[in-house]
């Protein structure tokens, strides 16, 4: 089974009350199977509405912003990313396609 890995790659902010507008992310599965690894990967951009009550730029960890990202993107959304991954992974392990000639 693959693991999944979501990270925040950059984000931009209002400079005057660091509100932070789009949140870049990524999302990695890796899987490792004997001595072979495979991975697959996205990346994304997502806008971000301004909250109620802002928490402090300084204060803000990667893990906050994913969920935002998370949220944003809907339950459905982030399974599907996840679920397109795991079967990008298992295209890798065994191939439904292949290309070549028999005489080489």
């Amino acid at each position: 089974m693959a693991t999944i890995s979501w990270a925040i790659a950059n984000l931009e902010r209002e400079t005057e009350d660091n509100f932070v507008f789009t949140a870049h992310w990524t999302v990695n599965a890796t899987e490792e199977d004997g001595e072979e690894s495979f991975s697959a990967g996205a990346y994304g951009s997502i806008g971000l509405e301004r909250p109620d009550a802002l928490i402090p730029y300084e204060d803000l960890t990667e893990e906050i912003v994913v969920g935002w990202v998370k949220e944003k993107m809907g339950e459905e959304a982030v399974e599907a990313m996840e679920t397109a991954l795991a079967a990008q992974i298992a295209e890798q392990k065994a191939p439904s396609k292949a290309a070549g000639v028999p005489w080489a």
